[in-house]
């Protein structure tokens, strides 16, 4: 049989959830945030883990094709940045000033490379980063 203290009990519980839902806890809501951040940064880094592990069997694959890509990408862009920041405007200052040419100048289009670039070098970095933290744990 219940008891009125089972009765209290039993309104309290019910008056306690009603506050809680009408004014949650402040610690409870960033806790909860704190740790759906947590869970997102887990997957992210989880991802970049597998990239790093597909650019190891990619980059030790006995193919030219499969491992000699990723350089070769790097070597085309390389050299389209090279020759549009010096190449380039060094060309076109000799032609000005020594033979006094006064035409326009073809202007290539060298966003896409740079993109891939940079892209590229990010990836690196990531990579020296993964490398420095692994030393860093042993």
């Amino acid at each position: 049989m219940l008891g009125i203290d089972d009765a209290i009990a039993a309104v309290s519980n019910l008056a306690d959830s009603a506050v809680k839902r009408i004014w949650p806890d402040a610690t409870e809501i960033e806790k909860a945030k704190i740790a759906q951040l947590t869970q997102e940064m887990q997957n992210q880094f989880n991802l970049v883990l597998g990239q790093l592990e597909i650019n190891k069997v990619e980059a030790g694959s006995a193919s030219w094709l499969t491992s000699g890509w990723r350089p070769y990408v790097g070597w085309v862009c390389g050299t389209a940045l090279a020759y549009s920041t010096i190449v380039e405007p060094i060309l076109r200052f000799i032609s000005v000033v020594m033979f006094g040419y006064a035409g326009s100048f073809p202007i290539i289009n060298t966003d896409l490379t740079e993109q891939i670039l940079i892209g590229m070098l990010g990836f690196g970095v990531a990579r020296s980063l993964d490398k420095y933290l692994g030393t860093a744990r042993k």
